[in-house]
């Protein structure tokens, strides 16, 4: 409770309820937390995946895969030479930077539940657009690399938590990408794409031999439900 006080007050959200339930016995092993917020939407700001167009570039805030690792080796007491921590962290100061750019942002989600491939998927399908990533251009830490290399995970398909995905216009690419760099969070915010007119609906990945394939919608889950 102290921990989730410090979160709440460092992003100057306000807790203004709270309950309790039961659950049978055995059904829990630890303890259930749900949370549901509340905010504003400044008038004017329209975000939405129905804004995608071709051409508009992808944005992702920093590296992937770095909370479901940190999970998963802590959850199944994997023994590494590193210890892989949470991304975990609030998002609404890396918004507020975009949002005083003054640049459009057409799309904005986080890449949760089904990790980065989930939301670019659910974008392409959203907009009835194409979208086009680079392997190399995707910001992934050698630490979680290697132990997604051991366990035969793709970390394109990993839980996040704090980072984000935006799909913005190219000409105001440059002044987002330097307005996230400013936040500690987002000192590792990389263009990792673009929108384009082939395969709509779908995300292809040109890997670093060159080669092209498509990315999938996951299907199932690599991990058991963490988030």
């Amino acid at each position: 409770v102290n921990t989730m006080k410090k979160a709440a007050d460092a992003a100057g959200v306000s807790v203004v309820t709270g309950d309790t339930k039961v659950v049978n016995r055995g059904c829990c092993d630890g303890l259930f937390i749900n949370t549901s917020g509340i905010g504003i939407v400044p008038e004017g700001i329209s975000i939405s995946a129905s804004n995608i167009q071709v051409g508009d570039t992808i944005i992702l805030s920093g590296t992937i895969a770095d909370h479901g690792m940190a999970v998963m080796t802590s959850r199944e007491k994997l023994s590494f030479q590193s210890q892989i921590k949470s991304d975990t962290a609030p998002l609404h100061e890396l918004v507020n930077r975009m949002l005083k750019t003054g640049r459009n942002i057409h799309a904005l989600r986080d890449p949760t539940r089904g990790g980065l491939a989930a939301t670019l998927n659910e974008f392409a399908r959203s907009s009835r657009v194409g979208m086009e990533i680079v392997e190399d251009a995707i910001p992934l830490q050698a630490d979680v690399k290697g132990v997604c290399e051991v366990l035969g995970i793709d970390p394109l398909y990993v839980a996040n938590e704090g980072k984000l995905v935006a799909v913005v216009p190219s000409q105001d690419a440059d002044t987002i990408l330097k307005a996230l760099k400013k936040v500690d969070i987002g000192s590792n915010a990389a263009v990792i794409g673009k929108v384009v007119a082939e395969h709509p609906g779908m995300v292809s990945i040109r890997t670093g031999l060159g080669v092209k394939r498509i990315v999938d919608m996951p299907v199932g889950e690599q991990l058991p439900r963490i988030c």
